[in-house]
């Protein structure tokens, strides 16, 4: 382990307050939503927050560069934990997704999406110069997507599965595509939607995209879940009904108000006001990954930065757009803030892995001593 003086001097506190305030305000949201039934999973999550601030402050002291040179490692280990969830894992609503610990399950396609990440920082910093780049050019990181991303189907888990195709287009947009091959992708996606509908998609997650389309077709089956959160979010109007006082979510109207539903719990308790600020707050954690990111020279460390970003920020467009009724229902969480010991481990540790970029970003007189 690489250990500078200097750290504590420059370290990111004001990353660590954003990313604490942020899962406090969804430890107080669940407290709220599981007020009436048990608090266990509120002690739960307490207990993987105080892990993952834990794992934050330890991963932000790992030198960037043990990351550059393990990630090749780092991606091995994630392929075969996917193999063994998917013949060993627990399986849950349809999916072999978990393994289970004693009181505890862990889900290990989560903790993938950090090794997509480095992975992919990996070959642009080693095999590219400048952009834009063709797809011969990027063939190497979009199959190490691919295998990733085939995996996780088997599983299957098109939540997690599509967060790792928006990672990795993000970082392929942001270095550069050439027009020809941005165009070929389109074509390709469109192609294969079809193939993809017949014989690809359970019927559940059909349902799930049709009742997006029109939710009062089947408001008792399919699009129940839609309706009851839009009619949650609504009844909050501009401030809110108040702490534990949602009758929505006290009356369980909404379904997985603690996870995939968790926002429409605090649009409806703290109404538009709460949201907006809780929203601000998030986003702020991002716009510091993205200051972090374009401060930086090094492209690893860079696009390390870029890909948490882009994680956080498609977890919100997702999950957000699910609770609002403008994208289908897919299972993804909202990060630090739905219920979820996964989720909540791995965006501490991005934030530790970020948090340790920016603190050694600023030249320093002393070399790093070796441990």
């Amino acid at each position: 382990m690489i250990f500078d003086r200097q750290l504590l001097r420059n370290f990111g506190f004001s990353l660590i307050i954003l990313s604490i305030v942020f899962s406090l305000i969804g430890l107080l949201n669940l407290y709220s939503s599981s007020y009436h039934t048990g608090l266990s999973s509120f002690k739960k999550q307490t207990l993987w927050v105080f892990i993952g601030i834990v794992s934050m402050i330890a991963t932000s002291f790992i030198n960037p560069n043990l990351l550059k040179r393990y990630s090749p490692h780092i991606y091995v280990g994630a392929i075969l934990i996917l193999l063994l969830v998917i013949f060993f894992g627990k399986e849950v609503s349809g999916s072999k997704s978990w393994f289970q610990f004693g009181p505890f399950s862990v889900q290990p396609s989560e903790f993938v999406k950090i090794a997509l990440i480095l992975i992919i920082a990996r070959f642009y910093n080693d095999d590219f110069n400048d952009g834009p780049f063709g797809l011969f050019d990027l063939l190497k990181p979009i199959a190490s997507m691919i295998i990733l991303f085939g995996l996780v189907m088997l599983q299957p888990d098109l939540g997690t599965g599509l967060i790792l195709l928006l990672i990795g287009a993000s970082i392929f947009l942001f270095m550069g595509l050439k027009k020809r091959s941005l165009l070929f992708i389109l074509v390709i996606i469109a192609g294969l939607s079809i193939p993809t509908w017949n014989f690809f998609l359970k019927d559940y997650q059909k349902d799930r995209i049709l009742s997006f389309i029109n939710p009062y077709e089947d408001p008792l089956g399919s699009g129940y879940n839609s309706i009851q959160s839009q009619i949650a979010v609504g009844s909050g109007k501009m401030y809110g009904k108040g702490f534990i006082e949602g009758s929505q979510s006290q009356l369980r109207f909404v379904p997985a108000q603690q996870t995939d539903f968790a926002f429409s719990v605090l649009a409806e308790e703290w109404g538009f006001v709460g949201s907006i600020f809780t929203l601000l707050v998030y986003f702020l954690i991002i716009l510091t990954m993205l200051d972090t990111a374009g401060s930086t020279k090094d492209k690893f460390r860079m696009l390390v930065c870029f890909g948490a970003a882009a994680l956080f920020f498609w977890h919100s467009v997702i999950n957000i757009g699910m609770v609002i009724g403008l994208l289908p229902v897919t299972g993804v969480p909202l990060l630090l803030f739905s219920y979820g010991g996964s989720s909540t481990l791995t965006a501490f540790i991005a934030i530790g892995i970020v948090l340790g970029i920016r603190n050694r970003q600023v030249p320093k007189p002393e070399e790093d001593i070796a441990l």
